[in-house]
């Protein structure tokens, strides 16, 4: 599974880092560490990293298929 975060969407409420700390990164500011780029999900944490999508406010991130 890979996910894509919009960086132009990413407003650094912190909660896909809160929900999936094993997925997603913060930045010093607090925004998504890995905005504008697209992440391989570690086997395993594919739940996680749904939950954390689906819980973020502005829609920032997005599953890509392959």
């Amino acid at each position: 599974m890979k996910v894509e975060i919009d960086g132009t969407l990413c407003s650094g409420h912190g909660r896909c880092f809160v929900l999936a700390e094993d997925v997603y990164r913060l930045d010093d500011e607090g925004y998504n560490a890995d905005r504008d780029s697209i992440i391989e999900v570690v086997p395993g944490h594919e739940a996680a990293a749904e939950l954390g999508m689906r819980n973020c406010p502005e829609g920032a991130i997005a599953t890509v298929d392959d």
